[in-house]
């Protein structure tokens, strides 16, 4: 048995029959039954699309990415490749959307046309209009990140702030006391986005706390800014010794502006940040780093996801991911001779440099 004859049967065409299988346009609920009614009288089952169309569900979930124009760094990457395996294993599909500039018209249409069942919404701002639009719609929703103040939405996200409040302890711990943020690109940050907003958080609270000079750097995501980026922080402050990044993407023009001032890691110069764990093993030497939970991050967004397309009134579900910091080769002690300003640890000092307040 095929369409055409359910299709037949049901008085309508094939394509209003492939329409209501796969839910990828809207079919009016008499019709929708009405060809159900056929399926279930000659025994036709399409693996997943016969369910869904039982359920009225498409069994598709939308992930809204960003856009073509902002390269994906390896974080996202390895983000979208779980999360579509991640929905492999709950037998659903997945239908990529871009979001923000000429690409809000996709957003629009994922949310208005019926085309899924939820959506994962990645690169949250700290005020996100997407979030009060996918409300409006009533389509269950799970953030990777969350905004700044919504205690009522679901997300999953990682602890930025904790993650380089550490990464700048640890550094403290080997002597350095005078340290950078590389952080994501001045647009980014700018926009709200949220990692960059946190790890200025955790950056600077590390750095009063701790009594440390501290340098914030806003940089584009390519290996081209990273290296502008070092070698104007090694013009301007030769006494920087240390860095923590979120900015993985930068990080070979960052290696390359080290290397081209004569400064060895770690003997010279130490490294550490929040990265994807292939930038940390990938690099030489490989990075003292949090390695990002992408895997974990899918898992936990689809289940989410899952329980509150089931369950549109359960209550919002936070869950903050910290992994642990682990110990490669990019760090060590400072550099004899880089103490000459140090200030008793703990003792209050006002971070300096690079839009710190």
């Amino acid at each position: 048995m095929n369409i055409g004859e359910i299709a037949r049967r049901a008085g309508v065409s094939r394509s209003t029959v492939s329409y209501a299988l796969s839910g990828n346009r809207p079919v009016s609920e008499a019709t929708r039954k009405r060809i159900q009614s056929v399926i279930d009288e000659l025994g036709y089952r399409p693996n997943a699309s016969a369910r869904a169309l039982a359920e009225g569900r498409t069994r598709t979930i939308g992930l809204v990415i960003p856009p073509a124009s902002s390269r994906l760094t390896h974080m996202q990457l390895d983000f979208v490749g779980s999360v579509v395996d991640a929905a492999a294993k709950a037998d659903l599909d997945v239908l990529l959307s871009p979001s923000g500039g000429d690409h809000d018209r996709s957003f629009e249409r994922l949310v208005s046309e019926s085309r899924v069942d939820g959506v994962i919404l990645m690169e949250i701002r700290m005020e996100d209009a997407r979030v009060d639009r996918l409300r409006e719609a009533r389509m269950p929703f799970v953030g990777i990140g969350h905004p700044a103040n919504d205690p009522g939405m679901f997300w999953v996200d990682v602890d930025y702030a904790g993650l380089i409040y550490h990464c700048v302890r640890h550094l403290a711990d080997l002597g350095h006391r005078d340290i950078a943020l590389l952080n994501r690109s001045p647009e980014l940050v700018a926009a709200g986005y949220g990692p960059g907003h946190r790890a200025r958080e955790g950056f600077m609270r590390a750095v009063t706390e701790l009594g440390l000079q501290g340098t914030e750097l806003l940089c584009g995501d390519d290996a081209r800014c990273g290296q502008e980026c070092i070698a104007d922080l090694l013009a301007g402050r030769p006494e920087v010794t240390a860095l923590a990044t979120i900015n993985e993407a930068a990080l070979p023009g960052v290696q390359r502006a080290l290397q081209e001032a004569g400064l060895v890691i770690p003997r010279d110069f130490s490294l550490t940040g929040v990265v994807a764990s292939q930038w940390a093993e990938d690099f030489r030497p490989p990075l003292t780093a949090a390695d990002m939970p992408s895997d974990q991050m899918a898992a936990q967004a689809m289940a989410l996801l899952v329980e509150i397309i089931r369950d549109p009134s359960m209550p919002a579900q936070h869950i903050l991911m910290s992994p642990p910091i682990s110990l490669r080769h990019s760090t060590g002690a400072a550099p004899a001779g880089s103490h000459a300003a140090i200030r008793p640890v703990g003792q209050p000092q006002q971070p300096t440099g690079g839009g710190l307040s």
